[in-house]
């Protein structure tokens, strides 16, 4: 009996959700690292940093690499480097050590976000571009609460988590690898263009595309920056201005982020674009309203419901940006136009964190937060006004 023609479009969306996993589960251990190795608040964003660095380099090429040759001979290295992060944070007992780790995620991150992402569209059939790409979208947000509420649980029943959480993740890359590379992917994805168009270039798509991109990129950076402080910052605010100090939360709240993220864009799947980017910056906007009420009335509750927001906004952005990609820019530049799609909110996620990490350092928790919240609200409310009025007029 013929496989079901969605089959091969989920394999490769488990590629993403696993990959994503990884990502995500050292959330519940960064305070427990910090203890170990003694390491401020400013190391910690930096450390998440190294993670951004190497997604953004990986960004640069990955996207040109999978529309020119194929998903698949981008995507293997990709596996095989979170395999070896896997490794590197079983053994980690050095900042340095997390952080090259974390470097190594970001890359198999970038491979994911540009070739894992576009291979699950190509393997949707024409008629589900758009169903495919809810596929993809709601893979990586699924995968990214996944890691953590895993790495929560094993932290808060064993004394020591660490080995045991990453041997289980190095098990689901491995069997990541091997359904990667039994997927059904052209070797070779064929582009238009002579000699120029195989020099290598900042990552871009034609100007009649560009728009899509642009659209996608300023709602869905505020909202993975709003996630990229709970990740990096959350665990610090919970333990030091909440005094929570269980991973279990930690990582829970962080998978409560995540999965409002993939609640969200299945509810949200039969509204216009128009809509769903607007429902993703007011989500965003409420983040951060709701994260300054948590630090400065230090209740828990409102922490979590900032999360859930930001996770909220994040999908949003994210499954209205995919959208327009897969169903408005042709196969020969989805990849890339992926890679744009992130570097686009990944530059910010990256920054803005780290700022606000070092500002937390010099004026306190609870002020640096305040801040944060500040500068991105006002960034979701100029996404919202702009993305109303550009396609209220088409």
């Amino acid at each position: 009996m013929p496989a079901h023609p969605n089959v091969p479009m989920l394999l490769a969306a488990s590629l993403v959700t696993a990959v994503f996993a990884l990502s995500n589960s050292p959330t519940p251990l960064y305070v427990r690292w910090q203890a170990q190795l003694g390491f401020s608040d400013g190391t910690l964003t930096l450390v998440f940093a190294a993670y951004i660095a190497g997604l953004l380099l990986t960004l640069l090429v990955a996207g040109q690499l999978a529309d020119r040759l194929g998903r698949k001979p981008v995507l293997i290295p990709g596996l095989i480097l979170a395999i070896a992060a896997c490794v590197l944070f079983a053994m980690a007992d050095s900042v340095l050590v997390i952080g090259v780790a974390r470097f190594l995620t970001g890359i198999s991150v970038g491979v994911i976000v540009s070739a894992g992402m576009a291979a699950v569209v190509d393997l949707g059939t024409s008629e589900r571009k758009r169903q495919a790409s809810l596929a993809a979208s709601v893979a990586m947000v699924l995968g990214a609460g996944l890691g953590p509420l895993l790495a929560g649980i094993y932290a808060q029943l064993l004394p020591n988590p660490v080995v045991p959480l990453f041997a289980t993740e190095l098990v689901v890359l491995t069997a990541a690898l091997v359904v990667a590379l039994a997927l059904p992917l052209k070797l070779h994805h064929v582009r238009a263009g002579g000699p120029e168009a195989r020099r290598w270039r900042l990552p871009g798509v034609p100007a009649e595309y560009r728009m899509h991109l642009v659209l996608g990129i300023i709602v869905f950076a505020p909202g993975i920056t709003a996630t990229s402080f709970v990740l990096s910052l959350g665990p610090s605010v919970l333990s030091i201005l909440l005094g929570i100090e269980s991973p279990l939360v930690a990582g829970s709240m962080a998978c409560a982020m995540f999965l409002a993220a993939t609640g969200v864009q299945f509810a949200v799947a039969r509204l216009s674009i128009r809509t769903i980017f607007m429902l993703g910056a007011s989500a965003t906007m409420l983040s951060m309203g709701t994260l300054v009420i948590a630090v400065t009335s230090s209740l828990p509750v409102f922490l979590v419901a900032a999360a859930v927001l930001a996770g909220a906004g994040q999908g949003l952005g994210q499954l209205g940006g995919l959208t327009l990609i897969g169903t408005k820019v042709p196969g020969a530049h989805r990849a890339e136009a992926n890679s744009v799609l992130s570097i686009g909110g990944y530059i910010p996620a990256g920054i803005i964190p780290v700022a606000t990490g070092f500002l937390v350092d010099g004026i306190g928790l609870g002020a640096g937060t305040a801040v944060f919240a500040a500068v991105l609200a006002a960034a979701a409310m100029a996404a919202f006004v702009f993305v109303a009025g550009r396609l209220a007029r088409g």
